[in-house]
């Protein structure tokens, strides 16, 4: 019998929490985890899935102003941000439950409480303390705002999804991925949107030619881009207005601002030194190949560790560390050509490098790229264009890089993903028939490089 009350306890019932947790409890592991928010994580509750519904909401407004190229008049209409959040609470509800289902199936026991370690094999639980032969950590990341006079009349992403109403102006600052999202969710819903960025273009670490496509169809739809620029200090009169002042001395008035300046990772009372878990100075656990820590028994996956923070990687990790771990099948996560999207007003997908990492890494390219007007807007009469872009090793004349800007862009690039991933040729994206007439075509019509 064994010396420990559980053979893994998980610390964090996120998305790669919970998988590790059932498919280390399938192969027979008694398995604890704790959690003191809702299950699901980030993604779930407060992330990924409440944000695509909202984008959706907001991209009706497009749908009801288009549909006049179509023959269809469409009469008074109206929104009501109320009505989406009851509508949005409801479903993500209904997700946490199939999250506690999924564990309890699993007969994986579930604390609803913060824990943090006592010692490398012990954890407490509130009053209870317990003990493990494996840990693994998968506490996921927060949002980080910086503490300039007046931060706290701010908010975050997570405050976002249950603001009591739309507000009429919101200054968004940051330039990232869920900065560029918001900005488009509140901006199509009908708020007045100042999107400020203190680099010289929005969504750093992307393509240069996503970066630039994406700023100028965001500026197209009336979003107010400041770049080079920064918020230094939040003040609120009495009657609520924000007055937020920048460091080239100016200043901007708005009902709400919002931080999406960054994330970090969720190791605050955490014990990890009580553990002799190492970190990074950011916080960030490092970990090998198979998601170890420093320590042969404790584990670490997800954006706890700060490899690829995006749900889809957290799962595979977190489901190869149980099959490594419990079933005996040893396998690695790869983090190269990991596909991605960002549901902003219009999509981005992309999978591989940028053109700029792709030299570093592939030496000469060959770079095919194409911009036109989707075919769903030559009646509505939408100026929104689309960008494709391939990027081709000229010495392999392999794929390494697709990136898209358009309607559909993330649906599309998981399909792509699987040819690039595999390794495919340009000559094999050639040899392909598309499927005519879509936008999708293009990527495998793309016939004379730049």
């Amino acid at each position: 019998m064994s010396k420990y009350d559980f053979d893994l306890f998980v610390l964090g019932a996120g998305s790669g929490g919970v998988r590790a947790a059932r498919i280390a409890a399938a192969y027979g592991a008694r398995v604890g985890i704790c959690e003191q928010s809702e299950v699901g994580g980030t993604c779930v509750i407060r992330g990924c899935v409440p944000k695509k519904l909202l984008s959706y909401a907001a991209h009706f407004a497009d749908d009801l102003e288009d549909a006049a190229g179509y023959g269809w008049q469409i009469g008074p209409s109206s929104f009501s941000w109320e009505r989406l959040i009851e509508y949005k609470d409801r479903e993500i509800n209904r997700l946490n439950g199939v999250y506690l289902r999924l564990l309890d199936n699993a007969s994986v026991r579930l604390y609803p409480v913060h824990g943090k370690f006592v010692d490398s094999h012990h954890i407490q639980l509130g009053e209870d303390k317990v003990s493990a032969e494996k840990i693994l950590i998968a506490t996921g990341g927060h949002p980080w705002v910086p503490e300039i006079p007046g931060h706290e009349h701010s908010i975050t992403s997570d405050e976002a999804f249950h603001l009591k109403s739309l507000p009429r102006r919101i200054i968004i600052v940051g330039g990232g991925y869920i900065a560029c999202e918001f900005a488009g969710i509140f901006s199509g819903l009908g708020s007045e949107v100042i999107q400020v960025y203190r680099g010289d273009q929005i969504m750093r670490g992307f393509d240069h030619d996503v970066r630039e496509a994406l700023a100028q169809e965001m500026i197209a739809r009336g979003i107010r881009i400041m770049l080079n620029t920064n918020v230094t200090e939040l003040n609120r009169d009495s009657h609520g207005l924000l007055t937020a002042m920048m460091d080239d001395a100016n200043s901007m008035h708005a009902d709400t601002v919002m931080f999406a300046t960054g994330r970090v990772p969720n190791v605050r009372d955490l014990g990890l030194r009580d553990a002799g878990v190492e970190a990074r100075p950011g916080g960030t656990i490092p970990v090998d190949e198979y998601s170890r820590t420093n320590l042969e028994h404790i584990f670490a996956v997800g954006d706890v560790t700060g490899r690829v923070n995006l749900t889809p990687v957290a799962l595979r990790e977190g489901h190869a560390f149980a099959d490594t771990e419990f079933g005996g099948n040893p396998r690695p996560v790869s983090h190269d050509f990991i596909p991605s999207a960002v549901f902003s007003n219009p999509q981005v997908g992309t999978v591989g490098y940028s053109e700029e990492d792709a030299r570093l890494h592939f030496g000469e390219l060959q770079i095919f790229r194409s911009e036109f007007t989707p075919m769903k807007h030559t009646l509505s009469g939408r100026k929104e264009k689309t960008m494709m872009k391939l990027l081709v090793q000229a010495s392999t004349d392999r794929v390494v890089g697709l990136h898209m800007v358009g309607l559909d862009a993330a649906e599309i690039v998981q399909g792509f993903a699987v040819a690039i991933k595999s390794g495919l040729t340009k000559q094999q994206f050639d040899d392909t028939t598309g499927i005519h007439p879509t936008a999708a075509e293009e990527l495998v019509t793309m016939r004379t490089p730049l």
